[in-house]
């Protein structure tokens, strides 16, 4: 049997075009007005002397495709940063006719828009522009070519609308596809030696954490503020507006606190935070309780089937400087004991570290894209990089004062465990990322296969100079 040859910059593109189209499109900071134009199709999309009336370019499905869709979709690109110098304005009408066709199979699956996400976008992005341009709202309407706030509203719903059902069908599609260890073989032995990817140098990293520890004095501070908002809420205050101003949770609080869809099918909260939502009734606002994260108050807004829309304040307890001296104290002698050799690295984190996710690892940090402990130099996050920079192999780290997401204050020390040279492609030592390669090839053949199967069950109509493109879809069906 002839084995398939795998293409790895065919791969490649297949994946970066299609992130062209979805990256930013829920979370865009502003909409592009639309512009009319003309040029040849197949020139590069940089070229900007164009001037053509608008018409309909394509139809699919329920969707119609103009003339200036295309240029507004560049627009976008080009304000989030993306490099379009090899891609031309074909190849991302195809892409465009991607986008309605995901678009218009989630209507006909019924897969359901989060209606308050999609306003709370809109409210986000509003305000993004009315900062960037002083609160001047007539002079938005002016630009965008709008009579009122809510004609531009409804505009951007829709736009945001579209973007979340693309985006839905599309995870939908690929979701359930997964690889076995005998494809991932198959996958690799397929590749011709001389093309087999090369891995960068790699390194292991562990820490060790000391977290200062919290008062219940500074606890029962933070209940009773909690308890105090929700009394002030129940008597006429409004609960996005003490998220806006007193939330520490920096994801929601711009958005009142709203967060994105609960669904008791797909949990995604920790369990404390579901169970408390889930028991709520709408218009109901929580006791204050406690995740990992610190101390929260949840308001039901809304049931929607097993839909829960919910919005919450987050507020951490303060550490007195008591606690945060002798954090800092132990973390230093914990240093002595391993610099002085009286503990290895391994055994002082499984002993003194307060990080639960990597103290029985003997501190060994995994790397969350490939699930294993390597972290490739060139890839590594900036701030891990600029922590272990300099620091040779089996050398300790000078104490690291950090935060994250749960903690305000933290103090680390850091070494580097292994390091791994550039590299071809092993298929034991990196079946990970092997894996992960087999997956997209997977996915991306997946989407393929979608594609012209729900093509040719769709209503597609190509106009004008757009026919003469030369797809890798059939949408001119004429095969």
């Amino acid at each position: 049997m002839q084995l398939r040859t795998i293409n790895f910059k065919s791969i490649t593109k297949a994946l970066s075009l299609c992130c062209f189209l979805y990256v930013g499109t829920i979370g865009a900071q502003e909409i592009i007005p639309d512009e009319v134009v003309k040029e040849k199709v197949k020139d590069s999309v940089v070229n900007t002397t164009r001037v053509k009336a608008d018409g309909v370019a394509a139809v699919v499905g329920d969707f119609i495709v103009l003339e200036s869709d295309l240029d507004r979709e560049i627009a976008q690109l080009e304000a989030q940063g993306a490099d379009l110098k090899e891609v031309t304005r074909c190849e991302l009408f195809g892409l465009l006719l991607e986008k309605k066709l995901y678009a218009h199979q989630a209507i006909q699956d019924s897969v359901m828009v989060n209606e308050l996400y999609i306003k709370s976008m809109v409210d986000q992005q509003l305000q993004g522009i009315l900062a960037q341009t002083g609160g001047d709202m007539q002079g938005i309407l002016d630009f965008y070519k709008k009579d009122s706030e809510q004609a531009l509203r409804d505009e951007m719903y829709e736009i945001n609308k579209n973007g979340y059902l693309e985006q839905e069908m599309r995870n939908k599609v690929i979701n359930e596809v997964e690889v076995t260890p005998e494809e991932v073989r198959t996958f690799f032995n397929e590749i011709p030696k001389d093309e087999r990817p090369t891995f960068g140098t790699e390194l292991k990293v562990a820490q060790i954490v000391v977290i200062p520890e919290v008062t219940e004095e500074a606890k029962q501070a933070v209940i009773d503020r909690l308890n105090g908002f929700k009394k002030d809420i129940e008597n006429g205050s409004k609960f996005a507006t003490k998220a806006l101003f007193y939330s520490e949770d920096s994801g929601s609080k711009n958005n009142g606190g709203l967060l994105p869809a609960m669904n008791r099918k797909q949990p995604r909260m920790v369990k404390e935070f579901r169970d408390v939502a889930f028991n709520l009734q709408e218009g109901e606002i929580s006791e204050p309780f406690e995740t990992d994260f610190g101390f929260h108050i949840i308001y039901l807004e809304k049931i929607r089937g097993q839909e829960y829309i919910v919005r919450h304040i987050l507020l951490r307890p303060e550490m007195s400087p008591e606690t945060i001296q002798k954090a800092q104290e132990k973390i230093e002698k914990v240093r002595e004991l391993i610099v002085s050799g009286k503990t290895t690295f391994a055994e002082a984190a499984r002993e003194f570290s307060d990080e639960e996710e990597t103290k029985f690892e003997g501190g060994r940090l995994t790397n969350p894209t490939t699930q294993d402990f390597n972290f490739e130099l060139t890839k590594m996050d900036t701030e891990m990089y600029t922590q272990i920079q300099g620091l040779k192999d089996g050398e300790v780290s000078q104490v690291i004062q950090d935060e994250d997401r749960i903690n305000n204050i933290k103090f680390k020390i850091m070494t580097v465990t292994d390091r791994i040279d550039d590299h071809e492609a092993d298929y034991a030592r990196d079946y990970l990322k092997i894996k992960e390669l087999a997956l997209q090839d997977k996915q991306v053949r997946a989407i393929e296969k979608w594609q012209k199967q729900v093509i040719a069950e769709t209503y597609v109509k190509i106009n004008g100079e757009y026919r003469d493109c030369e797809y890798q879809n059939n949408w001119l069906k004429n095969e």
